[in-house]
């Protein structure tokens, strides 16, 4: 993902517009992003998270938005956040407004908008943008599939200065494991495991096959040399398996040829 653009409207200590471009600050490759308490510093994180996900992180935003809302606005302005971005491979424009309390048009008193969003998309070919969906439920659906996090683990991941990331850190190795590979896309490295494990459950079913049958092998020599053949206390699959048997072999084969020697020499006498 790349930010390319974020336009705040009437958010957080913003009380008017401001723009943040983000590719002339990372021109360099890195920028940072510093000031006094209360600047907008995490404000300006807030409104890239908003954008994408239609919330902050965090306890920040309470009912239905109302305090993203600059208290320094003026009241005919309306809170807004725009965010251009590129994510895996498409330039896409979010646009969300949270419900504003506005002063009515006609009379006196107040009235209550609905939260809008607009998601477009820009086509290189016709050089402009093409409207997507104003669809609350689409447009988040789309992101987090693009993205591929939820707004709980975008915050946990990307955004540390919100103080999550410590929670993911002391999260379980199962839950980690889940994100993590998400994020760096796993999916061929964990199809290179399961494949391994197939061959190994294959090789050890072929080495048990062949131990029995060595084994087998091994019985019927013992029945023959009695006493002098002494068959190691495993079974198939154990490893060492092979060499014992043939260490085993080996005497009884030794044993046999000495008792051939005396017979010979006992018959010839």
């Amino acid at each position: 993902m790349r930010l390319h653009r974020l336009d705040i409207t009437a958010f957080g200590p913003f009380g008017g517009s401001q723009s943040v471009d983000f590719d002339e600050l990372s021109a360099a490759g890195l920028f940072l992003l510093h000031g006094p308490t209360g600047a907008g510093k995490t404000s300006v994180l807030d409104a890239v998270c908003y954008a994408l996900y239609g919330s902050v992180p965090g306890a920040r935003q309470s009912g239905q938005g109302m305090t993203l809302r600059s208290d320094h606005a003026a009241q005919t302005t309306r809170t807004g956040v725009t965010l251009d971005l590129t994510v895996a491979g498409r330039r896409l424009e979010i646009t969300r407004q949270p419900p504003w309390e506005r002063p009515k048009k006609r009379g006196t008193g107040t009235t209550l908008d609905k939260p809008q969003t607009w998601l477009r998309e820009y086509d290189a070919a016709a050089g402009s943008w093409k409207d997507l969906s104003r669809s609350h439920q689409e447009i988040g659906e789309e992101i987090t599939q693009l993205l591929g996090m939820s707004r709980e683990q975008f915050c946990q991941v990307v955004l540390l200065p919100q103080g999550d990331f410590a929670r993911f850190l002391r999260a379980d190795a199962e839950a980690r494991g889940r994100l993590l590979g998400r994020l760096f896309d796993t999916r061929r490295f964990a199809e290179v495991e399961k494949r391994l494990a197939e061959r190994r459950r294959a090789t050890e079913a072929q080495v048990r096959e062949g131990d029995a049958a060595l084994l087998a092998d091994a019985h019927r020599m013992q029945q023959a040399a009695g006493e002098a053949m002494e068959l190691p206390d495993l079974v198939p699959g154990d490893p060492g398996l092979a060499d014992a048997v043939l260490s085993a072999a080996a005497v009884a084969r030794c044993t046999a040829r000495e008792q051939l020697t005396v017979a010979h020499s006992r018959l010839a006498a």
